[in-house]
């Protein structure tokens, strides 16, 4: 594990040379992960925190802490996906780590040590790669690029429950060997980088794995709790932080705490299918937005 931090670290210090150049302090060269000045990059797209940004970003993100806390994180992504109507997808994504950081923490102690070990362990060694691996596209792909792949997975997403729910495509009932977590965590790592919809490739490992309601969920939350924290370096280097968006993030951060409080409670409360229902059409909506968006 430390060997592969190292790895990502190494990769980071080059995408942020390959993203800004060699910062000059004195007489020093070094390349840095820095914090992006929107004043000293003037020509990053901006975000205006105004009334209608907030009447989004805001239930948006009750909705991700509900699904991150209660419902296995599988459609937490909506949020982003949402933000990513009204501000640059970067931004989006930017927008949401910290939150969805926040949630993961609030989230934790509930399901403290109720998860399946060997299966966070098996997905976090196949998602540090996944996660790199986004972290190079994001380096050289445009915005338009990344509604498209943001509004793909969530049509994706929603597509593939239906499919699930209709009979057309069936899950192996058989428990999914160890190195399928590999694959597995590789995908989600990959996809909770570029659209923060790693929910979806984990739980088909997971549920072929017979864990319990409260384990999966402890599972996710654990799994994408340790992916989030290692994906605010790469974000850190791509610029996906200013301090626009950080204070979006203190301005949003009640909201993401309520919608944690509501999950934990809902996860026994709250019919499945009456949040997901709701989850579907929203993402299909807004994935379908974005596809048009991106191709226009």
């Amino acid at each position: 594990m430390r060997r592969a931090l190292q790895a990502i670290c190494a990769a980071l210090q080059h995408l942020a040379a390959l993203q800004h150049g060699p910062y000059v302090a004195g007489q020093e060269q070094n390349v840095a992960l820095r914090w992006r000045d929107d004043a000293t990059y003037p020509a990053s797209p901006m975000l205006t925190l105004d009334l209608f940004f907030f009447c989004v970003a805001g239930p948006a993100v009750v909705f991700a802490g509900i699904s991150k806390a209660g419902f296995g994180s599988g459609a937490a992504f909506a949020a982003a996906t949402i933000l990513a109507l009204v501000v640059e997808p970067g931004l989006a994504l930017g927008v949401m780590l910290p939150l969805l950081m926040l949630i993961d923490a609030s989230s934790l102690k509930p399901y403290w040590r109720k998860w399946s070990t060997i299966d966070v362990k098996l997905l976090l060694i196949g998602g540090l790669p996944g996660v790199v691996a986004g972290a190079l596209l994001y380096s050289v792909a445009s915005p338009d690029v990344f509604r498209l792949l943001i509004g793909g997975v969530s049509v994706g997403f929603v597509l593939w429950r239906l499919s699930l729910a209709t009979g057309l495509i069936r899950l192996a009932q058989a428990r999914m060997p160890d190195w399928a977590g590999l694959v597995f965590g590789g995908i989600a790592g990959f996809t909770t980088f570029i659209s923060h919809a790693g929910g979806p490739p984990a739980a088909v490992f997971l549920l072929s794995r017979g864990l319990t309601k409260t384990q999966f969920q402890a599972t996710t939350v654990l799994l994408f709790w340790v992916l989030n924290i290692v994906k605010f370096l790469p974000y850190a280097a791509l610029g996906m932080f200013s301090t626009q968006t950080f204070l979006a993030n203190i301005l949003l951060a009640p909201f993401a705490l309520l919608g944690a409080w509501i999950g934990v409670r809902a996860h026994h409360l709250v019919p499945e299918r009456v949040f997901f229902g709701l989850t579907y059409v929203l993402l299909m909506v807004t994935g379908c937005k974005l596809i048009w968006d991106g191709l226009t």
